[in-house]
């Protein structure tokens, strides 16, 4: 059974009977079932392949000679309307005023939802290229999860890092003996940098260099970023972000971005560190950073997926 992440609940009567319409979502799938007085008549399932499809139920009315038809969808992006007609007659909306077509009608005015043998053939070589990531991509959150527990617990960053490190190292033994690819994420280059950042965290305890960690960190790893956006035309770690983002994307443009992005990242570390307290640096890394770098990493995805049309 497919792990649910929110179930939307529309009941409605109609002729004597108690119907209702449960749409829920799973990581993959979106699921519409409809049931008349607690029994379930009919059930849809569809994959997210690009598009939100209007679910259309058809069933024989219990009391009614003719076929009705509950049409699910999305008039907003958070939320799910019905609409039940009976012979095409619209006998009962659950938010009148609302278009249940918005979702599909948005994505394929921006070119999203496309049914074409092109886009479906497109599709699925991005389901194959995520079977093969998969292993990579969880061996990676794996040692983040890792790292983030165990500094949750015993609030020793150091050990965190020797933990990351420590699996960064057993993945590279298990890798010798499995046939799947569990280093071809980051697990490598994070194990690298974990073990920079424990090794900085004993060598170094004043407070100061502490808060100047992030900049440390941020032109070491920008560092490696250019060597192989410049030298290896970011053929290293732009075929690895790429499993991250599922779509063709310019290796060196994308790398060298994202060392801009670290050396700009590293400035800002810098001077939050030394021109303002101690106190608005902690609020600067706990609160601020993080949406900063976000953003700018999606602008840097945006231009590399344009810039890869454009030369396509």
């Amino acid at each position: 059974m497919a792990f649910r992440l929110w179930t939307y609940k529309r009941p409605f009567h109609y002729e004597g009977n108690n119907y209702e319409v449960k749409y829920f979502c799973s990581l993959t799938t979106y699921t519409s079932q409809l049931y008349c007085n607690g029994s379930l008549i009919d059930e849809c399932t569809h994959s997210f392949d690009g598009d939100f499809k209007v679910v259309k139920h058809k069933f024989q009315s219990p009391s009614h000679s003719q076929k009705l038809v509950v049409s699910v969808g999305y008039y907003n992006w958070l939320n799910v309307g019905i609409e039940v007609r009976d012979n095409d007659t619209l006998v009962y909306a659950s938010h009148p005023e609302k278009d249940i077509h918005f979702a599909t009608d948005k994505l394929e005015s921006l070119g999203i939802s496309d049914s074409s043998p092109e886009a479906d053939e497109k599709r699925q070589q991005q389901k194959e290229q995520w079977k093969k990531n998969k292993p990579s991509l969880l061996a990676d959150i794996g040692i983040g999860a890792a790292f983030f527990m165990v500094a949750k617990i015993t609030g020793d960053l150091t050990l965190a890092a020797f933990t990351g490190v420590s699996l960064g190292l057993m993945l590279v033994v298990i890798q010798r003996f499995v046939k799947v690819d569990l280093l071809g994420g980051f697990a490598v280059f994070g194990t690298v940098m974990l073990l920079i950042s424990a090794l900085f965290s004993i060598g170094f305890q004043s407070e100061a260099l502490v808060q100047l960690k992030g900049t440390f960190m941020g032109i070491i790893s920008a560092s490696a970023l250019i060597v192989d956006g410049i030298f290896n035309k970011g053929c290293y770690f732009g075929a690895r972000f790429e499993r991250y983002v599922n779509k063709q994307i310019k290796y060196q443009f994308f790398v060298l971005g994202l060392a801009v992005i670290g050396l700009c990242m590293a400035a800002i570390n810098y001077a939050v560190a030394t021109q303002l307290s101690e106190d608005m640096w902690l609020t600067y890394d706990t609160y601020v950073e993080m949406p900063i770098y976000l953003l700018m990493l999606c602008i840097l995805i945006w231009r590399a997926d344009k810039k890869t049309k454009i030369s396509d």
